[in-house]
């Protein structure tokens, strides 16, 4: 299941309030450009998948967005806010979940979730509400007495996701959150994400599953730190049997047009 938006409106999404304008940015580490000139909208009350190989600058541009790096040139907006002039305003409004999440292996599952509701100051009878709430959304209310040391891979990204979630973001951005985790609990992990976004939510992702990738409503493809191509998944899939092999040819298409470029050069 996908978005609120019809077929017709996901092929322009700029035809939609934008939550995330990211205009013409860049960022290098040292002489390694991580980013170069991307730009894109993501549209509100929608799911946004980054795909791409490895190396491709996906987790860079999410960490820009969630104000934890600044770009080296362009800008991003988060509602209208700019990340790096509005970063104390930004991070009231957005989740991040980066691929490795920092849970507290010596807590239990509700210790965890009360540190996370300390951070954000979410006291009284708020509080109690909110941790049933997410812990039974994420189907780990049963395991709230247990250490999260003793917890399987999928359940510490549930718990992970239900710590993000404690201050009620509107945005909600993850960096790779299924990777390792077994298809069961990824499937639950999606179903919590599809839940949140018929509530509202916009939900950028990164992901290494192109299953996962069919499921969103918009899809970029970055690749050697560019944006490749960008689109509704079906669009993007046209005259392939399917996304994989409509991505792969993308890919090598593009690295054809380098070696050409290079050997012109």
């Amino acid at each position: 299941m996908r978005g609120k938006y019809p077929l017709e409106m996901r092929k322009n999404l700029n035809s939609v309030d934008c939550s995330i304008q990211v205009n013409d940015v860049s960022m290098n580490f040292g002489e390694v450009t991580a980013v170069n000139h991307v730009s894109l909208h993501v549209a509100k009350g929608t799911i946004f998948g980054f795909v791409g190989s490895d190396g491709a600058g996906k987790s860079t541009l999410l960490r820009m967005a969630a104000t934890m790096i600044r770009p080296a040139s362009g800008n991003i907006l988060i509602d209208g806010l700019d990340v790096v002039t509005r970063r104390s305003r930004v991070k009231t409004m957005i989740g991040y979940m980066p691929q490795r999440f920092g849970l507290y292996q010596d807590l239990t599952v509700g210790e965890n979730i009360d540190f996370f509701m300390n951070i954000f100051g979410i006291f009284g009878t708020e509080r109690k509400k909110r941790r049933e709430r997410f812990l039974r959304f994420s189907k780990l209310l049963p395991f709230i007495d247990r250490l999260v040391g003793n917890l399987s891979g999928g359940m510490k990204q549930k718990l992970g996701l239900a710590c993000v979630l404690v201050h009620e973001p509107q945005i909600l951005i993850l960096d790779e959150p299924t990777n390792g985790v077994d298809p069961v609990s990824r499937q639950e992990f999606w179903d919590i994400l599809l839940e949140m976004k018929e509530q509202g939510m916009t939900i950028v992702i990164s992901t290494a599953y192109l299953d996962e990738g069919e499921k969103c409503d918009h899809l970029a493809l970055m690749h050697k730190s560019r944006l490749l191509d960008s689109g509704i998944p079906e669009v993007i899939q046209s005259h392939f049997p399917n996304l994989e092999e409509a991505l792969i040819h993308r890919i090598q298409e593009d690295d054809k047009e380098l070696i050409h470029d290079n050997f012109k050069t």
